[in-house]
């Protein structure tokens, strides 16, 4: 474990592999934990992963006085600044539901910081200027949790019990995966963090504009409202089991530079702890990529 200073937070990463080659940055979501990718990790062995802990998660950290803020700007920053801290120029950045955006955001805005980029659940920029248009009901009935969270009542309710609220979230959203006891209990662990509840609330109510955002990234999330494209080389590894997103017909257009949609059956939200061999696959074919186009 690595405890880096950003200027917001001190971020705990796990470390692994040698320090030289092009590093894999590897970014969990809600509500899950670094554990995700301990499956992931013997398939990459030799090659240098970095698994950091998003804000509001396991040990890391955010400093006093710093707005406890989830919106994509600020996850997006924090990934950003652990890459300049650790003098990492490119990566490839992978990760989904949270993380996913963070890799995102920097891949959007940043592209000569990606490689190359996985992402879970597609286009994960968020259009919050339309976030209050209606969708279809179904879909609104699956999104039930993020409205809940916008009052007391649902704050309340995490804050008493978010292991519980967690583990109904992980069932509905991966219908078919068995997890265990002990690979529940050990995300669990992750959520005791002083400020994993007021950073969840602020994401879900940032996202739809109840609350404003950390002025330190106004400059993004301005940014962010345009929908930039990504034009990194991307690989989109949705769950066809996936109880939240669900895949889209179509993938979305804003991908624009060399991209590859792959459907897994029978996985749910969590594809890199629901079929983590066929994660790190994808993480090697981008690797790969980045070979071939450096050498030529």
């Amino acid at each position: 474990m690595r405890f880096v200073e950003a200027p917001q937070l001190t971020i705990a990463v796990e470390e692994h592999g040698p320090e030289t080659g092009l590093p894999m940055i590897l970014l969990h979501g809600f509500p899950y934990a670094a554990r995700c990718y301990d499956g992931v990790l013997p398939h990459l062995a030799g090659r240098r992963v970095l698994v950091p802990h998003l804000r509001g998660y396991g040990q890391t950290r955010l400093r006093p006085g710093v707005l406890r803020s989830g919106a994509q700007g600020a996850l997006g920053a924090d990934l950003l600044a652990l890459m300049d801290a650790l003098a990492i120029p490119s990566a490839i950045l992978a990760g989904y539901d949270w993380g996913g955006r963070a890799a995102c955001v920097v891949a959007a805005l940043h592209p000569e910081r990606c490689a190359g980029l996985v992402t879970c659940t597609g286009y994960n920029i968020q259009d919050i200027a339309r976030a209050n248009e209606p969708q279809p009901p179904e879909r609104e009935m699956r999104h039930w949790y993020q409205f809940y969270l916008h009052g007391a009542r649902g704050a309340a309710g995490l804050a008493q019990n978010r292991a519980a609220f967690a583990r109904l979230l992980w069932q509905l959203w991966s219908p078919e995966w068995r997890f265990s006891e002990a690979e529940f209990a050990a995300s669990a662990a992750h959520f005791e963090n002083e400020d994993f509840v007021e950073v969840v609330l602020h994401s879900y109510r940032h996202r739809f504009g109840l609350v404003p955002g950390d002025p330190a990234h106004e400059e993004i999330e301005t940014r962010l409202a345009q929908l930039p494209p990504l034009t990194v080389p991307a690989i989109d590894l949705h769950g066809g089991a996936d109880g939240v997103n669900p895949p889209p017909a179509q993938p979305s257009p804003r991908f624009t530079g060399r991209f590859e949609r792959r459907i897994l059956p029978g996985v749910g939200h969590n594809p890199p702890q629901e079929a983590p061999g066929e994660f790190a696959q994808r993480l090697l074919a981008l690797v790969q990529l980045s070979a071939r186009a450096s050498a030529g």
